[in-house]
C-alpha cells in the first residue's frame, strides 16, 4: 500500500501510461477471450466429426460453430481496434522521446519514485492541494493505525529488484451491487480457495473475475476470512455460490489455508490469492496440464502485473535460497515464457494440485507460518515424491502484488521473507547445492529445473507441420525424443513465423523463437550461443543462413540433418521429366550439401544408404543413420475391409508425389480395374496441385488435407496402400506409415530405399503391370491380406518405434567425434 493517500493522476505522461496501461489490460482480457472461444470452437469442431463418424450428430453442432466464428471475428476486429489505439500511443513522438528516461526509471525504482513524489509536490504547490493533501496524509496514518498489524493473505516471493505495480484502493460498497452469483457445482472437480483477511472489495474484484472466466470445469469457492473483524465481510455472504468460511480466531495465512482446504470437496486445490484477477479459461488450462502431463504434481499460472507486464512465468530457486520469478517485468508474450515446463516452484498466489496430495503432504509446513516460502517448500516436498512442478503459460492470472502487505521486507509480514529463506535453506543444503545454480548463472537451465540437462538448438525452415508432410513429422519425432530425454530444446524457425502448430511444441516445452522474440538471430545467439551445448540444422536449403552465427558465437557441437540428399532427388526428378535447368540446379545443391557435410561435426540422414553415401563423397564427414519416423502402431487387423479401395498418401506440394499420382492414375489404375473392375483411389494429402485435382472423378478422390482422426479413417477404410514413386529420396513417411497401420502395401525401388526388410513384408516394383497385379492380389486374396497385414505391422514396431528414433537420434549427436 503507498505510505501516501490516494491523489488523481498528475499531468501528461501518467495519463498516458494510466491509458496505455488501460488498453492493454483491455486488449489481455480481449486475448484471453479470444483463446477460450477459439479453444471452444476446436473442441466443437472436434466433437462434431467425432459424432459425424458414429453417424449421430447432433444437430445444434453446426449452428454453435458459426456462432463460435462469429465471436471470433468480432473479437479479432475488437483486437485489431486496441492494437491500433496502443499503437497511436506508443508510436507517438511524446512517447517515444521519453523512452530513455522511462527506461532509466524502470532500472532505477528509488529515483522513479522520487521523481514522482517531486511531480506531484510540483502539481499540489500549482494547485493548492497542499492543506487538503496532508489532512489526508493524517487520515490515512491514522486508519492504518486503527487497523492494527494482523497479518492479510500471502503474496509470492519477492524477485531481485524491479518496481511493483500497486493496485489502487478500492473502497466497501455499502451493498453488494450489481449482485454477483458464481457459477459454482455441488459436484465440483476443484476447490477454489482464496484466503482473505478483510479487504472486501479486492476480494470481491476477484470473484467477479472468477464468475466470468467462462470455466468448463465443475468447481466451487471457498473464501477463508481469516478473523479480521471488518464489517464489510457480511457483503460476502450475498454472493450466490460461495462457501464463506469465517475463522473464529484469526489463524494467519499458512494455517487458514490449511484449515480451508479440510473443507473443500473437490478432487483438486487451486490456491487463489484475493488480490488477483484470474482471467478466461484460466482453471480449464491448470486442470488439462496436470491431467495431461505424465506425474505432474502442481501447476502454477502465469501471473501478469495489471498493466499486462510480466510478472513471473514460475520461478527459479538459487543455491543460497534467493529466488527469481522468472520474466518479471518483462514482456508477457515473448516465446520463452509461453511454454508449459518444469520450474523450481511456482507462487502460491494461483496454483492447483490435488487435495490428496496436499493432505498426504500435510499442507503447507506450519514451521513456515505465519507466510513466505511455505509455497516453494510445498514444490520442493512434492518433488522429492517424484512428482513435477509446472508452470501451465496457458493459464492467465492478473496479481496485484503489494495490496496484501506490501513489498516492504523490511516491515510487517513481509519480514518473515528472509527469516524463511533462512528456514528453506536449512532443509534443504544438499539439493540446493547439487540441483540448483549459483545465484543468476545458467538462466536457460534454471528456469526449466534442468542443471544436469544437456541444451539444444534446433533451426528447420518453419515449425512442422506433421499433418502436411513427412519432413514435418520427422522434425516432430526428433524433437519428442529430445523432450523426452529431458533435454532443454529452443526451437528456431526460418521463417520466423508462428502457426496454429506452434501450441504443440509449447506444450511439449519447447521455446518456439518466432515473431514474438524481438531479436534477430545473430544478435541472439550472440547473447545465449554460450549456453548451447548442441545445435541442430535441418536442411541445405536453411544452413547457410545460420551457419556463420554458429560457428563464430557459441562453442556448441555442430550437427546437420539433412531430411534426405537433395541433390539426388532432384537430379532423379531431372531425368524422369528431362529438365536440364533442374539437373543444373542439382550439381548446385550437390556442391552445397558437400560443403556443408564437411563444415558439421555430426551429419544425419534417415537411412545407413544415405550416410555411407555422404561418407563416400567427402570422407572426412562424421555421418550417421537415425530412425526418421516412429508412428503409434494400430491396433491389429484381423481381416480386411470390404470395398476395393486403393489409398496413396502423400504431400502433393513435393515434385514427386505429384508424378506418382499422375503416374499411378494414367497407368497402373487402368491395368488394375482390367483385373478388378471395381477398383477405387483415394488420393490424400496436403496441397493438391491443379494437376493432381484434375485427377479426380471416375472412381478416383482427391480429399486434399486431413486431419490424423480423418486420415487414420482412411487407413481403415481401405483395402492397400500404394507409394509409386519414380523419383525421390531417403525414407520415405507415407511407407512407414502404411507399415504401422497394417496397411498391405505396394510401392517401387525408390519408396522402399533405406528400409532394409521391406520387400519381405510388402511388394516392391517400378513396372506398372507387376504393381497392377500386386494391388488386384491385395483387394482379392484375404489370406495374403492377413498375411501382409500382421507382418508389416510387427516390421514397423521393431524398427520404427518412438524408443527405436529416441535411441537413435541421442546416440547420432552424443558419440563422440571420433566413434
Amino acid at each position: 500500500m503507498s505510505d501516501l493517500a490516494p491523489e488523481p493522476p498528475v499531468p501528461e505522461l501518467d495519463e498516458a501510461q494510466a491509458e496505455i496501461a488501460a488498453l492493454r489490460q483491455a486488449l489481455l482480457l480481449a486475448e484471453s477471450r479470444l483463446l477460450t472461444i477459439r479453444q471452444s470452437e476446436n473442441h466443437e469442431r472436434v466433437l462434431r466429426i467425432d459424432a459425424e463418424a458414429r453417424c449421430a450428430a447432433p444437430p445444434d453442432a453446426l449452428d454453435r460453430v458459426a456462432v463460435l466464428q462469429a465471436a471470433v471475428e468480432a473479437r479479432d476486429a475488437a483486437l485489431d481496434g486496441l492494437r491500433a489505439q496502443l499503437g497511436a500511443i506508443e508510436n507517438s513522438v511524446v512517447w517515444r522521446a521519453s523512452w530513455p528516461l522511462r527506461r532509466m526509471l524502470d532500472r532505477h525504482p528509488r529515483l522513479a519514485r522520487m521523481g514522482r513524489r517531486a511531480a506531484k509536490a510540483g502539481w499540489w504547490t500549482l494547485t493548492g492541494q497542499w492543506k487538503k493533501r496532508l489532512a489526508a496524509r493524517r487520515d490515512w496514518h491514522a486508519l492504518q493505525a486503527a487497523q492494527g498489524s494482523a497479518a492479510p493473505a500471502a503474496g509470492p516471493l519477492l524477485p531481485p529488484g524491479g518496481p511493483a505495480v500497486r493496485a489502487p484502493a478500492l473502497p466497501a460498497p455499502a451493498r453488494l451491487d450489481p449482485p454477483l452469483d458464481l457459477p459454482t457445482s455441488d459436484t465440483p472437480s476443484v476447490s477454489v480457495i482464496v484466503p482473505c483477511f478483510g479487504q472486501v472489495p479486492v476480494t470481491l474484484r476477484c470473484l467477479r473475475a472468477i464468475a466470468a472466466a467462462e470455466t468448463l470445469t465443475p468447481f466451487e469457492v471457498i473464501v477463508a476470512e481469516d478473523a479480521s473483524g471488518d464489517p464489510a465481510i457480511d457483503l460476502l455472504a450475498q454472493v450466490g455460490g460461495l462457501r464463506l468460511l469465517r475463522n473464529a480466531r484469526n489463524l494467519g495465512f499458512l494455517h487458514n489455508c490449511n484449515e480451508a482446504a479440510l473443507s473443500a470437496r473437490g478432487r483438486y486445490l487451486l490456491f487463489l490469492n484475493n488480490d488477483t484477477e484470474p482471467m478466461p479459461g484460466f482453471l480449464d488450462a491448470l486442470v488439462r496440464a496436470i491431467e495431461a502431463v505424465p506425474r505432474a504434481g502442481l501447476v502454477g499460472a502465469k501471473l501478469l502485473f495489471p498493466d499486462g507486464r510480466l510478472q513471473e512465468a514460475g520461478g527459479i530457486i538459487w543455491q543460497d535460497g534467493t529466488g527469481w520469478n522468472y520474466g518479471r517485468n518483462d514482456d508477457a508474450n515473448r516465446p520463452e515464457y509461453a511454454t508449459l515446463r518444469d520450474t523450481d516452484y511456482v507462487s502460491g498466489a494461483a496454483m492447483l494440485l490435488r487435495r490428496d496430495l496436499f493432505e498426504a503432504l500435510d499442507g503447507f509446513d506450519p514451521v513456515f507460518a505465519p507466510a513466505y516460502y511455505e509455497d516453494t517448500d510445498l514444490a520442493f516436498r512434492i518433488r522429492a515424491r517424484g512428482l513435477r512442478v509446472l508452470v501451465q503459460p496457458s493459464s492467465l492470472v492478473i496479481h496485484h502484488e503489494g495490496v496484501s502487505h506490501g513489498t516492504d521486507i523490511t516491515a510487517g509480514i513481509k519480514q518473515n521473507q528472509e527469516v524463511n529463506r533462512h528456514r528453506f535453506l536449512s532443509r534443504w543444503p544438499k539439493l540446493l547445492a547439487s540441483e540448483h545454480f549459483p545465484s543468476g548463472q545458467q538462466p536457460m537451465r534454471a528456469a526449466e529445473h534442468a542443471r544436469h540437462a544437456f541444451t539444444i538448438l534446433v533451426i528447420d525452415h518453419y515449425v512442422p507441420e506433421p499433418d502436411r508432410d513427412a519432413g514435418s513429422r520427422s522434425t516432430l519425432a526428433i524433437l519428442r525424443a529430445l523432450r523426452d530425454a529431458g533435454w532443454v530444446v529452443r526451437f528456431w524457425p526460418a521463417n520466423r513465423q508462428r502457426n496454429e502448430y506452434t501450441p504443440i511444441l509449447e506444450t511439449m516445452g519447447i521455446v518456439v523463437l518466432d515473431h514474438r522474440l524481438p531479436l534477430g538471430f545473430d544478435e541472439w545467439i550472440g547473447r545465449e550461443g554460450h549456453q548451447f551445448d548442441h545445435a541442430l540444422v535441418m536442411r541445405p536449403a536453411v544452413a547457410p543462413e545460420f551457419l556463420s552465427g554458429l560457428m563464430t558465437r557459441t562453442t556448441a557441437r555442430l550437427s546437420f540433418y539433412g531430411h534426405d540428399i537433395h541433390h539426388l532427388r532432384m537430379r532423379r526428378q531431372a531425368a524422369l521429366t528431362d529438365d536440364a535447368a533442374l539437373s543444373r540446379e542439382a550439381d548446385a545443391m550437390e556442391r552445397r550439401e558437400h560443403a556443408l557435410w564437411a563444415l558439421f561435426d555430426t551429419v544425419i540422414y534417415p537411412s545407413a544408404v544415405e550416410a555411407e553415401r555422404v561418407r563416400a563423397a567427402v570422407p572426412q564427414a562424421r555421418a550417421r543413420a537415425i530412425v526418421p519416423f516412429a508412428f503409434d502402431r494400430a491396433p491389429a487387423r484381423p481381416a480386411p475391409p470390404p470395398g476395393r479401395t486403393v489409398l496413396f498418401v502423400a504431400g502433393f506440394a513435393h515434385p514427386p508425389n505429384i508424378d506418382a499420382a499422375c503416374w499411378l492414375a494414367a497407368d497402373i489404375l487402368p491395368r488394375l480395374r482390367r483385373i478388378v473392375p471395381d477398383a477405387s483411389l483415394v488420393l490424400a494429402g496436403s496441397h493438391p496441385t491443379r494437376a493432381v485435382q484434375a485427377l479426380a472423378g471416375d472412381g478416383i478422390t482427391v480429399t486434399g488435407a486431413l486431419s490424423e482422426d480423418a486420415l487414420r479413417a482412411q487407413y481403415r477404410e481401405a483395402r492397400a496402400a500404394v507409394v509409386p514413386l519414380r523419383a525421390g529420396a531417403g525414407v520415405k513417411g507415407k511407407v512407414v506409415e502404411a507399415l504401422a497401420h497394417g496397411l498391405p502395401l505396394v510401392t517401387t525401388p525408390i519408396g522402399a530405399e533405406g528400409i532394409a526388410e521391406l520387400e519381405s513384408v510388402a511388394s516392391v516394383s517400378d513396372d506398372p503391370d507387376r504393381i497392377a497385379d500386386a494391388l488386384a492380389a491385395l483387394l482379392t486374396d484375404d489370406r495374403l491380406w492377413r498375411e501382409r497385414s500382421g507382418a508389416q505391422q510387427a516390421l514397423a514396431a521393431r524398427c520404427f518405434s518412438q524408443q527405436a528414433l529416441s535411441d537413435s537420434v541421442l546416440r547420432a549427436l552424443l558419440d563422440p567425434p571420433d566413434a
